[in-house]
């Protein structure tokens, strides 16, 4: 029908979460979830309770801290997952159960060994469970896209009758295509009796590229719920980009039959880069909506059409979206007001203390570069803003190298007052900082991933470097920013220490 509400879920802190490498501290899953709330998303699926201390931990925060949006929990299609996903969740006011089970031929053979009966019965039991604790329940037919047809309808007929409110209907491996996927959604409506009583959903997983298509094609045909995550992050290849689904639906109106959203775009791009900084995902340049190239113009040809009328290579405005390009924005003669207003227009509310720390870093930089680009005013802000407390600091570093010359650095830390120093060799002037390092917190890492992104252009630019360590069995990702690479890359490392020290002593504080 014309004009309904697409509800958005969000899935970012549990299924983008599961991405490997993707790890959260709780607090940085409560500042995403409160960046979710201002963005307008309607339901957060804040992450799977019974699967870890820390998982429990960070849904019960959220629940208690967090206001403005449904929090919801997962659980399998068991009592003991229900349990712990109701007692997480008991702090919201607006909370909700996402109970699931795999439906799927080879999903009951191999993973579950039940016969279809079986699945029915305890998919009944699990929701009926489920409704003690609260009164907005979610099913998932897990692998829904390969389960036989007249098996799913009855599965979601008798989840409903149960008390489920809402059907979601997984593409779990990405495995279906745009017009067969809409073709299930519209088979299920014509085909489950009391599917009017629950709002269908889909959650499309990502490995042919098809979940966007796939989530749309399912909005055409009668999905009123779209389960997604910010950037496309998740298991394996991931799941629908929130900021792919919106925009289709708001460029194309029409085509869409007006369909809404209660998303405020404005807000799109400072998510994608809050989630981008601390998961450590890099966001690549040509990706839809959010990518450093998807406003940039190069060629002739569409320069001056751009110049003449945005419209002719432009569907998108970049302002709607909250990405207000790379022009020049302030030098080295600016002051605070100038600051301040700057900031505002990025969507920043900073306190005073916190203005006084982006100004002063504001300042340095601007000693070092000619031109400062909103994009590092948006990097030294979030870097400030975002800080995880410090065990570790950096208070100098200095190295040497070049043609057969084995690299040598040295490298000052300040933890509690006092210095700490050691020099190290090694294969280059980063990998002899990181030795360095490791001399001197004495904690053993190795690194997985390694790479460096240019947030502005020019000689002077500001460099972004985000790493991948494997610290005592965890990878941990790091990210830091300097116009001096070694320094950025000191700091990502850094940066990785201390939070496994604080995931650590969180982790000790869960347990006591």
């Amino acid at each position: 029908m014309a004009g309904e509400r697409i509800y958005i879920f969000d899935t970012t802190l549990r299924d983008g979460e599961q991405a490997p490498g993707a790890s959260l501290s709780v607090q940085e899953k409560i500042e995403v979830a409160h960046q979710l709330v201002r963005l307008g998303v309607d339901i957060i699926e804040a992450g799977f309770p019974v699967s870890s201390p820390g998982d429990f931990d960070s849904v019960k925060q959220i629940a208690r801290r967090v206001k403005g949006a449904t929090i919801c929990g997962l659980a399998r299609s068991l009592n003991k997952d229900i349990d712990a996903a109701a007692a997480a969740l008991a702090p919201a006011k607006r909370k909700r159960i996402h109970v699931f089970l795999a439906t799927s031929k080879i999903h009951m053979k191999y993973k579950l060994k039940k016969a279809e009966a079986e699945i029915i019965k305890i998919a009944q039991a699990a929701v009926k469970y489920a409704r003690r604790f609260c009164n907005d329940i979610e099913f998932s037919p897990e692998d829904a896209s390969r389960t036989e047809r007249e098996f799913l309808f009855r599965v979601i007929e008798e989840v409903i009758d149960a008390g489920a409110t809402t059907v979601n209907i997984p593409d779990t491996v990405g495995y279906a295509q745009p017009g067969e996927f809409g073709e299930l959604i519209r088979a299920i409506c014509n085909n489950v009796p009391n599917i009017s009583r629950a709002i269908i959903s889909v959650h499309c997983h990502n490995d042919l590229g098809l979940a966007v298509a796939n989530s749309l094609g399912a909005i055409k045909n009668g999905a009123r719920q779209v389960e997604c995550t910010v950037n496309g992050i998740g298991e394996r290849a991931g799941n629908a980009a929130l900021e792919e689904l919106v925009l289709s639906l708001n460029t194309r109106k029409e085509f869409f039959e007006g369909k809404t959203t209660g998303i405020d775009t404005k807000q799109i791009y400072k998510t994608s880069r809050l989630v981008s900084k601390l998961t450590g995902f890099v966001v690549a340049p040509n990706k839809a909506i959010v990518g450093g190239n998807a406003f940039r113009h190069e060629s002739g040809i569409h320069q001056d059409g751009v110049l003449k009328k945005r419209q002719t290579y432009e569907i998108i405005r970049p302002e709607d979206v909250g990405f207000y390009g790379e022009g020049l924005v302030l030098g080295k003669h600016s002051g605070r007001h100038a600051l301040i207003e700057r900031l505002k227009l990025l969507g920043f509310k900073l306190n005073k203390q916190q203005l006084e720390n982006a100004f002063g870093r504001f300042k340095k930089l601007a000693d070092k570069k000619k031109e400062i680009f909103e994009e590092d005013l948006i990097s030294i802000v979030e870097e400030q803003m975002k800080e995880l407390p410090r065990v570790w600091a950096i208070k100098s570093f200095k190295f040497c190298g070049g043609t057969q010359i084995n690299p040598q650095a040295t490298v000052c830390l300040g933890k509690k007052n006092k210095a700490y120093e050691a020099t190290s060799y090694g294969d280059g002037p980063v990998d002899a900082c990181y030795r360095a390092i490791e001399k001197i917190t004495k904690i053993r890492a190795k690194l997985i991933d390694y790479s460096i992104q240019a947030i502005t252009s020019g000689k002077d630019a500001l460099g972004e470097v985000n790493i991948k360590l494997k610290v005592a069995k965890q990878e941990i990702s790091g990210r830091a920013a300097s116009t001096d690479i070694i320094e950025a890359s000191v700091k990502a490392y850094l940066n990785v220490i201390n939070r496994f020290l604080f995931k650590t002593k969180a982790a000790r504080r869960i347990r006591l």
